[in-house]
C-alpha cells in the first residue's frame, strides 16, 4: 500500500507543485513518466543510499530474487540525487510506482540545491517499508536497473558523480545479475557505448561480481 495515507496533502489543487527527491532510477529523467514541471541536481543531508531485498510484491524482477535501492536516516550522511517538481495531481502516480515505499517528508534545511536556488513547495523522499543494507549474496542488483541509476547520475553529475554514487551507497556487496541484452527492469534505458564501457571499467575498480 502507497504510503500517501500516512502523509496526506491538505491543499487539493491539482496543479499545486510538490517536490520528490530522486535517488536511484528516479534521477534517470527517461524513467519519469510523469509530465513532471521541473527537475533540479541536490543534496540531501541526513540520508544514506542502500541496497535492500525488493519485498513481495515488487514488480521488478517478480521472478527474481532482486536487490532495489532505498535510503535511510543516518546522520552526518550526504547524498547527491535529482530533485523532481511535479504537480500535485501527478504524485499518486509517482506513489502507486513506489508502492512498496514510504513517503517521508523532507525538511527544507535538509536540503542543498546545488544551483541555489530556494523550493517553497512540499518535499518528500521514499523510504523502502524493509530497509535494510545487510549482506545479501541471495538478492542481487539488476544490471538493467544499475545501467539505468549510473546513467541517470552521469547526466546530472558528471563521472565524479558515479562514483561518488558508488562510495554512498551501502550494500554494494552483491553480485550484479547480467540482463542488459534481456532487461528484467521495466524501465531499462538505452547505452551509448562509451557509457557502457565507463560503467562497466567503474564496477570493476570497484570489485564488482557479475553472475
Amino acid at each position: 500500500m502507497s504510503s500517501a495515507a500516512n502523509n496526506p496533502v491538505i491543499d487539493t489543487n491539482p496543479d499545486r507543485l510538490v517536490a520528490y527527491f530522486g535517488y536511484g532510477s528516479l534521477v534517470n529523467r527517461d524513467t519519469l513518466s510523469t509530465d513532471y514541471v521541473d527537475a533540479r541536481p541536490v543534496r540531501l543531508h541526513g540520508w544514506r543510499r542502500c541496497w535492500r531485498p525488493r519485498m513481495r510484491g515488487d514488480r521488478i524482477g517478480a521472478h527474481l530474487p532482486t536487490s532495489l535501492l532505498s535510503a535511510r536516516k543516518v546522520p552526518g550522511s550526504v547524498i547527491d540525487g535529482l530533485l523532481v517538481f511535479d504537480r500535485l495531481s501527478n504524485l499518486p502516480s509517482v506513489d502507486e510506482r513506489e508502492f512498496t515505499y514510504d513517503r517521508i517528508a523532507v525538511p527544507y534545511e535538509r536540503l542543498e540545491v546545488i544551483d541555489g536556488q530556494k523550493t517553497d513547495c512540499d518535499v518528500y523522499v521514499y523510504e523502502a517499508q524493509s530497509n535494510g543494507a545487510s549482506h545479501d549474496p541471495e538478492h542481487p542488483i539488476l544490471q538493467s536497473y544499475l545501467d539505468a541509476v549510473l546513467q541517470g547520475f552521469l547526466r546530472e553529475f558528471g563521472r565524479r558523480g558515479v562514483h561518488g554514487f558508488l562510495e554512498t551507497t551501502d550494500g554494494f556487496e552483491r553480485t550484479v545479475h547480467t540482463d542488459r541484452h534481456d532487461p528484467v527492469y521495466p524501465r531499462a534505458v538505452r547505452l551509448a557505448e562509451e557509457e557502457r564501457q565507463f560503467f562497466d571499467a567503474v564496477l570493476a575498480e570497484y570489485g564488482t561480481r557479475f553472475v
